[in-house]
């Protein structure tokens, strides 16, 4: 794979189809999950991991499963995966496996997973299978990162709460107080407040993208007067 490839399947997964903001998949997670950065990033962390393996490990096998059971297939090498991220989860991280709960085995059904393998890990080749699950994973995880910083600090005046259910206790120092003395905001951790916070984040990447055409078609405009007037 050249550079520029690689390059591509980045800025495709991660902001022209970014599964959170532009796709819309997998909702239920992506609003329920989000009250906070830990949770949000944890939840993406662990999908990323899902779709990266199972997407290199779909890809090479996919000529030799038939096409009428292809899906149960995918279906069943996604839930071995999950089920061990599940228990090394269990193992390790149980505060935060405890937070997340049923949200860890559904990552099986969530749709991003399961589209993103019948789309590209079973046309193309493991490598780039692999990167483009990562990278997948990784804007969904962005995109959890954002809106459960936006929630918390809105609805608790702090950030990285709950990150001594993933690190351990040593790392209840690294909870930040934004706003001192915050009585909270209730709406923003409630699922309200994620709908909210996920259609901000929705026209700010329109607005994003429609700065990004006009300049673009000023500048075509210019260059083709710039020819006219040298010609």
């Amino acid at each position: 794979m050249t550079f520029q490839e690689i390059k591509d399947i980045f800025y495709n997964a991660v902001w022209k189809q970014n599964p959170g903001i532009v796709q819309l998949l997998g909702l239920c997670p992506l609003l329920a999950v989000s009250s906070t950065v830990v949770n949000g990033v944890s939840l993406g962390l662990a999908t990323t991991l899902v779709m990266t393996v199972s997407s290199g490990t779909i890809a090479p096998i996919r000529n030799y499963i038939p096409n009428e059971i292809r899906i149960p297939v995918f279906i069943l090498i996604i839930a071995v995966l999950v089920t061990v991220v599940q228990y090394l989860m269990n193992a390790y991280m149980y505060g935060l496996f405890i937070v997340l709960g049923i949200f860890i085995p559904l990552i099986v059904t969530n749709c991003i997973v399961l589209a993103r393998v019948e789309a590209f890990a079973s046309r193309n080749a493991a490598l780039p299978s692999a990167l483009d699950g990562m990278a997948m994973g990784l804007g969904l995880t962005a995109v959890l990162g954002v809106l459960g910083a936006m929630r918390e600090v809105i609805g608790k005046g702090t950030l990285f709460s709950g990150i001594d259910l993933a690190l351990g206790d040593g790392a209840k120092s690294w909870v930040l107080h934004v706003i001192p003395d915050y009585h909270g905001f209730l709406i923003a951790i409630l699922p309200p407040g994620a709908f909210i916070g996920l259609g901000l984040l929705i026209a700010a990447h329109n607005w994003f993208n429609l700065r990004a055409a006009a300049r673009r078609k000023a500048a075509t405009t210019e260059s083709a007067a710039s020819a006219s007037v040298a010609a």
